[in-house]
């Protein structure tokens, strides 16, 4: 006997809602902080010097989005390819490691999600002009040799400077120019400020998976610099970027408002405890989220003392 439509509709329904839970686990939701933090950041600077456009900013925030899913995307398929995602992993399981998306799927799902990206940036070179070309590409390069090409640079120690770069002043710097047409230097001192709380979200998930890096050959600089070192560079981060943040508003290169994102680093002394404490690399995943959400948190109050 035929099975009816209703009955095949419920048999497939688990098998989608899988396949789009292993796209979603892939994406990497709680990473997206990174992506949209500087453009709250570079918006709400924007917003403070009367140059703010509601259409150009929502396509520099989807274009972020995009652009950082498709790194992720990116590095699930070139960490697997290079054997640097085993089942030994101690942090969020990866996609086409635990098998969950096959490997050809996963490269054609990064080239998508750079596709889309790059629709929208022809329309933002129109907005913003051909600095936005260099900037789009960059970012995009940037992303898919992290782990993958010839030269993956982020096994050689060099992926907490692209991270400050490209999620810090690019990202930064490149919002608000598009939006104003220009750019002034407390625009760089607010990228160097969240370009540092990026970057310490990468310093958690590197020191969390040093030694399954090491064991695979990927020269992280958590790898380099071992545990003391990362400890300390993770503390000068998190302080460096309110420091900034205060002696920005202090020199008068930042808006007054700025000091409301100053709350959003009481929330990560517990988990500076931890990163000075920890002995089971697993304790760092709670760290990682709440890095995280921190940047998130200080993007958006940053934005919003702009508005007020």
């Amino acid at each position: 006997m035929s099975e009816g439509p209703a009955r095949r509709g419920r048999l497939r329904a688990p098998d989608w809602k899988a396949r789009a839970d292993a796209w979603i686990l892939a994406a990497r939701p709680r990473t997206l902080h990174a992506a949209a933090a500087p453009v709250f950041v570079g918006g709400g600077l924007a917003w403070a010097d009367d140059a703010f456009r509601l259409l150009p900013f929502a396509a520099v925030f989807a274009g972020g989005l995009l652009i950082q899913v498709g790194t992720n995307l990116a590095n699930d398929y070139s960490d697997y390819m290079r054997g640097a995602d085993t089942e030994d992993r101690v942090g969020t399981p990866r996609a086409v490691q635990a098998g969950l998306i096959a490997p050809a799927a996963m490269r054609r799902g990064s080239a998508a999600t750079f596709g889309l990206a790059t629709l929208l940036g022809v329309y933002l070179v129109s907005v913003g002009g051909w600095p936005v070309v260099a900037i789009g590409l960059a970012s995009i390069v940037a992303g898919i040799a992290y782990t993958g090409g010839p030269w993956p640079y982020g096994y050689r120690g060099l992926g907490d400077l692209a991270v400050f770069l490209f999620f810090g002043l690019v990202a930064t710097g490149g919002t608000y120019w598009v939006l104003a047409l220009g750019l002034r230097p407390g625009v760089l001192v607010a990228g160097c400020a969240v370009g540092a709380l990026n970057t310490s979200i990468l310093v958690i998930n590197n020191l969390r998976d040093r030694g399954t890096d090491e064991s695979a050959g990927k020269r992280t600089l958590a790898v380099v610099l071992g545990e003391p070192g990362s400890r300390v560079e993770y503390t000068v981060l998190l302080f460096g970027a309110a420091a900034g943040t205060a002696a920005g508003v202090a020199g008068g290169l930042l808006p007054r408002g700025a000091l409301v994102a100053l709350p959003a680093f009481a929330t990560l002394v517990a988990p500076l405890r931890t990163v000075w404490s920890f002995e089971d690399p697993r304790a760092l995943n709670a760290v990682l989220a709440a890095t995280a959400r921190a940047t998130g948190v200080y993007g958006a109050l940053f934005a919003l003392g702009c508005l007020l």
